[in-house]
């Protein structure tokens, strides 16, 4: 089910949307300052493609105090904005019958979108 749930993903949006966030991580990789958060936001993107059969954890490899300053970073000047669209997105595919299981997909991602440096999306 997971399978074709991202098929119905992809088609309806969800390829574009990981496709904007993976040129937009390649543009910040432009800077050295930006590489971290231009590598997120790939990871994101790649996260965004096949979000069905996957759940936000925390990652294994962050909990220091560069991944908590890097996720404060990420906070102010990114995430917020993406949070605000993956929730705005969800509330509107939560209207219908139909558009609840996608609904919580974009509810899944927020928690990525937000800190990206202490949150993976894995199954």
């Amino acid at each position: 089910m997971s399978v074709l749930g991202n098929i119905v993903w992809l088609v309806f949006g969800g390829f574009f949307a990981g496709l904007g966030y993976i040129i937009g991580g390649a543009l910040l990789c432009v800077t050295i300052v930006g590489i971290p958060f231009g590598l997120q936001t790939i990871r994101l993107g790649m996260a965004t493609m096949a979000p069905f059969g996957k759940e936000a954890r925390p990652n294994k490899r962050a909990g220091g105090l560069l991944s908590l300053i890097m996720d404060i970073a990420w906070l102010f000047l990114f995430g917020w904005e993406i949070a605000v669209a993956h929730f705005l997105g969800g509330v509107l595919l939560s209207i219908t019958v139909v558009g609840i299981p996608f609904a919580k997909q974009h509810f899944k991602l927020i928690p990525i979108a937000l800190f990206p440096f202490n949150y993976e999306l894995s199954k």
